[in-house]
C-alpha cells in the first residue's frame, strides 16, 4: 500500500506574508534538517583554505615561482572578486530554478579543485590568475553562497545562530593548513601538497553537495506556529522578536534596492570587507617583520582564523538576543580597535599584546559576515534572499581589491604603519554607517506592526 502523501497549509498573515507548514524535513528529503547545518559546515571548512590559508602559502610560492608580493596579493584580490561576484548570478539562477543547490555545489567542488591544481603545476601568472583566481574564486563563491542560503531556508526561526555556526567553518577550517604550510611547505613538496588539498576540496565538497536539497518556498517547520512566533507568543521568542522583527513582506531585489537599506549594507560591507581581507592577508608578513619568528607568525594567523570562525557562531547567537544591528555595530568597533592594537604591539615587539590583538582581529574581521547574512532576510524576507544577499555579498569583490592588491601598494608607499592606521579609521567609518540601518516598513522602535491572521490553503505536498 502506498503511504499517503503529507499535506501542507499555506498561512497568510496580515502583512501578506505566506508560510507553508505541515511537512517535516523527513517528508521532504528523508532525513532531519540538521543535515542542512552539518553538510554546509563541512563544505565551508573544506574551501576555507583559499582565503585564510593564502597568507601562509604565498611566501613559498613567491620563492619557487619568482612572484613578487604584489603578484601574490593581486592573485588573492582577483580571487576575492570572483568569489564574491558569483553570489548574485548564482542566487538568481537558483531562485529561477535554473540551477539546483546540488548542481551549484558540484560545480563549486570542481572549480575549487582546479584552483589548487593550477598553482600546484604552474608558476605562470596567467595560468594562476585563470585557474586559482577566476575558477577557484567561482568555486569557493558557489560553495559559500549556497551553504549560507541553505541554512537560512531550513531554519527560518533560528537563523542567527545556525548561520553564524556554518559561516564560522569558512575561517577555522583553514587552521590545519596554515600550520602545514608554515611548518612543512617547501620547494620540493609544493606540487604534491597543493594537489592533495585540491583533491580534498573536490571530494569533500562534492560529497556534501550531492546531498543538498532546498525546502519549498515559504516552508516553515511543522512544529513551529509561524503566527504565534510572529506575535512573540511562542515560548522564548518574545525578546528575540522585539530585537529582530521579521520582514514585513517579501521584497524583490529592485524593491530592496529602492528602500536604500540594501545599498547601505553593500557600501558598509565594501568598507569593512577590505579591512578584513587586509588583516587576513598581511598579518603573517607583519608578524615576521616585527621579528616574532615564523612559528609565532603562523600561530597569529591560526588564532585569527580560529577566533574568526568561532566568533561568527558567537555573534549569531548573541544577535538573536540583543539584535543584529547592535551586535554588528560593536563587532565593527572591535575590528577598528584591533587594527591599531596590532600595529602598536608589533612596533613595540610585545608578543603578548600582539597575540591579544590577533584574537581581536580574528573576531572583528569575520563576525560581521553572518550578521549581514541574517540581516538581509530579516529586512527583506526569505523568498528572494539568494539574490538579495548575493547583491550585498558582492561588495566583497570591491573590498577584496582594497584588502589585497591595493593594500600591498599602500604598504609599499606608507609602510605597515600607514596601512594599519588607514585600516583602523576605515573600520570606524563602517561602524558609524551601521547606525543608519532601518528595517523597511517598520517604525523606529522595530515592533511588529500587525498581528498575524490565518488564511489557510491546504494541498498535497508536491514532490513528496
Amino acid at each position: 500500500m502506498t503511504a499517503a502523501q503529507p499535506t501542507y497549509q499555506e498561512i497568510v498573515d496580515e502583512n501578506g506574508r505566506t508560510y507553508r507548514i505541515g511537512e517535516s524535513p523527513r517528508d521532504l528529503m528523508g532525513r532531519s534538517r540538521s543535515w542542512m547545518v552539518w553538510l554546509p559546515w563541512v563544505a565551508m571548512m573544506a574551501v576555507s583554505v583559499f582565503e585564510y590559508g593564502w597568507g601562509a602559502v604565498e611566501g613559498t610560492l613567491e620563492e619557487k615561482y619568482g612572484w613578487s608580493l604584489s603578484d601574490a596579493f593581486w592573485l588573492a584580490s582577483i580571487w576575492a572578486v570572483f568569489q564574491a561576484g558569483v553570489a548574485f548570478p548564482a542566487g538568481r539562477l537558483r531562485e529561477k530554478n535554473v540551477v539546483s543547490a546540488k548542481t551549484a555545489m558540484l560545480a563549486g567542488a570542481a572549480c575549487s579543485g582546479i584552483g589548487y591544481f593550477s598553482i600546484a603545476h604552474s608558476g605562470n601568472l596567467v595560468v594562476a590568475f585563470i585557474g586559482y583566481s577566476v575558477l577557484g574564486g567561482i568555486g569557493a563563491g558557489l560553495v559559500y553562497a549556497t551553504c549560507i542560503n541553505m541554512v537560512g531556508k531550513w531554519y527560518p526561526e533560528k537563523r542567527g545562530a545556525r548561520t553564524g555556526f556554518v559561516n564560522g567553518g569558512f575561517a577555522y577550517g583553514s587552521v590545519p593548513f596554515i600550520y602545514l604550510f608554515s611548518a612543512f611547505l617547501g620547494h620540493e613538496n609544493v606540487t604534491i601538497t597543493l594537489d592533495a588539498i585540491g583533491l580534498y576540496m573536490l571530494v569533500v565538497v562534492g560529497l556534501c553537495g550531492f546531498l543538498f536539497k532546498d525546502p519549498p518556498k515559504n516552508w516553515w517547520p511543522a512544529e513551529v506556529d509561524p503566527i504565534a512566533w510572529l506575535k512573540g507568543s511562542a515560548a522564548g521568542k518574545a525578546k528575540s522578536l522585539s530585537k529582530n522583527p521579521p520582514a514585513v513582506r517579501q521584497f524583490t531585489p529592485m524593491e530592496a534596492i529602492r528602500t536604500g537599506m540594501l545599498p547601505l549594507m553593500w557600501v558598509t560591507l565594501v568598507v569593512i570587507g577590505g579591512v578584513s581581507l587586509f588583516g587576513i592577508n598581511f598579518q603573517v608578513d607583519f608578524a615576521k617583520e616585527s621579528q616574532f619568528g615564523a612559528f609565532v607568525a603562523a600561530s597569529s594567523a591560526g588564532i585569527l582564523a580560529i577566533v574568526n570562525g568561532v566568533g561568527r557562531g558567537i555573534v549569531g547567537w548573541a544577535s538573536d538576543r540583543i539584535g543584529r544591528k547592535a551586535t554588528l555595530f560593536w563587532v565593527l568597533v572591535i575590528a577598528a580597535v584591533a587594527q591599531f592594537g596590532v600595529l602598536w604591539s608589533g612596533k613595540s615587539h610585545s608578543l603578548f599584546w600582539f597575540m591579544v590583538f590577533a584574537v581581536l582581529t580574528g573576531f572583528g574581521s569575520g563576525a560581521f559576515y553572518p550578521l549581514f547574512a541574517a540581516l538581509v532576510p530579516d529586512y527583506f524576507g526569505e523568498n528572494h534572499n539568494a539574490t538579495n544577499y548575493g547583491i550585498v555579498y558582492s561588495a566583497k569583490l570591491v573590498g577584496g581589491v582594497g584588502g589585497g592588491g591595493l593594500a600591498a601598494g599602500v604598504i609599499a608607499a606608507w609602510g605597515y604603519t600607514g596601512a594599519y592606521v588607514l585600516a583602523g579609521c576605515i573600520a570606524l567609518l563602517s561602524a558609524v554607517m551601521t547606525l543608519f540601518l532601518r528595517q523597511p516598513g517598520r517604525s523606529g522602535r522595530g515592533s511588529t506592526e500587525k498581528a498575524g491572521t490565518r488564511i489557510a490553503r491546504t494541498a498535497p505536498a508536491a514532490g513528496s
